[in-house]
């Protein structure tokens, strides 16, 4: 077995939280060492055009935006790492991590910056257009502005994804909401506010059978009543999917305060603390509610932050 690594602080994950976190991390003379994951670049990986971060008045793609993140964490010697964390053990007093190959670390401080996945519906139709920026999303908030005065679908039924066909209603002629069963999971007042909105039609009791496009991007969908059997076509340009996110929580399941749905409980509202002293969290790990990259960056910075207070408490 090769030898241990100690370190003063381990980044787990590399979206704008990661890479956040290891700027302020790095100018701080922590010498942060961080773990890109199963996913370089996290969520924005796959998200076209990114409008909405402050600095880019032209607006910058995902992917472009990660490069230069990583870029400017490298600049101050953060120490970026392709691979991931396999398994992790915050029992004692030292935070031991393992990689995917066998190394094991031992970490001062930890931030975890492992993010959420969106979940899909699982079509090759739909991830087709997905990898290519072609009309499918998970987020209408980040991609709705695209979509301005075009027809859009939007498939989920609790609040999120009320909240979503409603912030789309505002911006596109009209918005079809595909509801599997014969109600809603949402609470009450979301339902009703949708239902309300005029341009927004809602289809109870309906599976996508297959996006539909033209080779450059979506151009309807295909759907199916699960009770009448009955199909029909849907003209859109943007397909969004709001069925939920998971986060990418599970190696530290029984170490970590987690909610039901797995998300990371801060042990201090306001701030980045875990229940594990020098176990902090920034970015979608432990935020279901806004889920932006510039939040996420944020957090990032709280997380650097509060981690280096802890070291200094610490006498290191």
């Amino acid at each position: 077995m090769s030898e241990i690594e100690t370190i003063n602080c381990l980044i787990i994950g590399s979206g704008p939280a990661g890479y956040t976190a290891a700027i302020y991390a790095a100018r701080a003379d922590m010498k942060p060492v961080l773990y890109q994951g199963m996913q370089p670049g996290g969520q924005l990986t796959t998200t076209n055009e990114v409008e909405n971060f402050p600095g880019y008045p032209d607006g910058i793609s995902g992917p472009e935006m990660m490069v230069q993140l990583e870029a400017q964490a490298k600049r101050f010697e953060a120490d970026i790492r392709f691979g991931f964390i396999t398994k992790v053990d915050f029992s004692g007093p030292v935070h031991k991590c393992w990689t995917e190959d066998g190394k094991e670390i031992h970490a001062k401080t930890i931030i975890i910056s492992t993010g959420a996945s969106a979940k899909y519906l699982g079509l090759p139709s739909e991830q087709k257009y997905l990898e290519m920026g072609g009309g499918v999303s998970a987020c209408a908030v980040c991609d709705g502005f695209f979509y301005r005065g075009q027809e859009t679908v939007i498939v989920g039924a609790g609040d999120s994804a009320c909240e979503e066909a409603h912030y789309l209603s505002k911006l596109c002629t009209k918005v079809t909401m595909l509801v599997r069963k014969e109600e809603f999971r949402a609470s009450k007042i979301m339902a009703d506010r949708v239902k309300n909105t005029p341009n927004i039609e809602i289809l109870f009791n309906t599976d996508t059978v297959e996006v539909l496009g033209d080779g450059n991007g979506v151009t309807g969908a295909l759907v199916k009543n699960s009770v009448s059997g009955e199909e029909k076509t849907i003209p859109c340009t943007g397909f969004f999917v709001a069925i939920g996110h998971k986060p990418n929580t599970d190696i530290f399941k029984g170490f970590i305060d987690l909610d039901e749905t797995g998300y990371i409980k801060y042990a201090e509202p306001g701030t980045s603390l875990t229940n594990v002293p020098g176990v902090f969290v920034a970015g979608d790990a432990a935020d279901k509610r806004y889920r932006q990259a510039i939040t996420a960056a944020g957090t990032g910075c709280m997380a650097a932050l509060d981690a280096e207070r802890y070291l200094a408490a610490q006498g290191h």
